[in-house]
């Protein structure tokens, strides 16, 4: 009886030894805590899309000196902010006519419940007979993105587009309505280099002050990242000139072979780049406005699938959206990532359109105790998408 026991004895210890040993199931990284990230957003198809091009409404541009149906070919693409318990939206808008057939402007709509709006019937920022004249026409104002200063002006980044390159320009406001260009952000950095250059999509870093985006100061200075292949950062003292971050020889990225747009500025640090076999394997470009939060910087951003090597799982060219934080005392520091898209193309109003299968994010506000993401879809409409939430802290 006593050797049949220590036989058991054994052979229990050994089962249990055998066990522990047993290659334990790997927990996807998806499962790890992602309590940074604003992920639950809920497409509002019951209205979407909200704003849809009109021909009814005409602008006598004073380039061509004739009346244009100005936002009747395709709306898309807006920045949002919030004043005086109003969201205000400003979107982009093309004609018909030209060479590239159709001109951008920027237009205004405003709404109470941050889901109905209404449009002004003229254009708020567009291509005119001003000094950036020659960066502006004929292409346009394209793909704003909007915070406001603490003295409560409005800086927007925009996209001047002549046909020739695209270039990252800011102006700015005290009511929304009227609008002082300043012309491109690196004019007075390295004399000049990054204003001859392609560039686009500037995200200033904000803190969310009650229902405001606020741009704030980290470290003495205001951060925005931008760009268009790869993502990189620029720093400033006045929220207009802008000094891009170029590579040291402590950076974490090499001067590997860099694509799209980025090899034209390969002197410059990529804080995020693209990744092989994911949804943001082709392009990324920052969405709306990056937010301090006490987990770090949140940028939301949007990235184009390459149809060589990207997501299987995606349509190839689909542009879905993805999100990074970045450390708050140091905007280049990576803290995570996410690695599949949290937003992406999958309604009818999204998938046809300009151009099919995009999900293009620059909108974002917190309204009535709720988050609202403003989005174009296709290149072609405007649609929102709502989550619940308390304050960013």
């Amino acid at each position: 009886m006593f050797l049949k026991k220590i036989t058991f004895i054994i052979s229990i210890g050994i089962m249990l030894i055998s066990c522990n040993n047993k290659k334990q199931p790997k927990i996807k990284k998806e499962q790890v805590n992602k309590s940074w990230a604003l992920t639950s957003f809920v497409k509002v198809d019951s209205l979407n899309p909200i704003l849809e091009p009109k021909t009814d409404t005409k602008f006598l541009c004073p380039i061509r000196n004739t009346k244009v149906k100005w936002e009747g070919k395709d709306v898309f693409n807006p920045a949002t902010i919030v004043k005086d318990n109003k969201v205000y939206m400003l979107y982009r808008a093309e004609d018909f006519v030209g060479k590239h057939k159709g001109t951008s402007r920027l237009g205004l709509a405003i709404s109470e419940d941050g889901l109905h709006f209404n449009r002004l019937p003229n254009p708020v920022l567009y291509p005119e007979n001003d000094y950036v004249k020659k960066f502006e026409w004929e292409g346009g104002c394209e793909d704003p993105r909007i915070v406001e200063s603490e003295t409560g002006t409005y800086y927007l980044t925009y996209t001047a587009w002549n046909g020739d390159k695209a270039r990252l320009f800011i102006a700015t406001s005290t009511d929304l309505l009227s609008w002082t260009k300043h012309g491109s952000i690196f004019k007075k950095a390295y004399n000049g280099k990054y204003a001859k250059v392609w560039s686009k999509a500037g995200s200033i870093v904000c803190k969310q002050v009650g229902d405001k985006m606020i741009a704030t100061q980290i470290n003495g200075k205001y951060w925005m990242y931008f760009g268009e292949s790869n993502i990189f950062l620029a720093h400033s003292d006045d929220l207009i000139n802008w000094t891009p971050i170029e590579r040291n020889l402590s950076s974490s990225f090499s001067k590997e072979k860099l694509i799209g747009h980025s090899a034209e500025v390969p002197d410059l640090l990529p804080v995020l780049k693209t990744r092989k076999g994911k949804f943001d394997s082709y392009l990324i470009e920052p969405g709306p406005p990056a937010i301090i939060t006490d987990k770090g910087i949140l940028l939301i951003y949007n990235s184009k699938n390459s149809t060589e090597d990207g997501d299987l799982k995606l349509a190839p060219n689909t542009y879905a959206a993805g999100q990074v934080l970045f450390d708050k005392n140091n905007p280049s520091k990576i803290i995570d990532r996410l690695d599949t898209p949290f937003f992406k193309p999958d309604k009818p109003y999204e998938t046809d359109g300009q151009v099919n299968q995009v999900c293009f994010l620059e909108g974002l506000v917190y309204f009535k105790n709720k988050w609202f993401l403003y989005y174009g879809t296709a290149d072609s409409k405007i649609a929102v998408a709502v989550m619940d939430g308390k304050i960013i802290h």
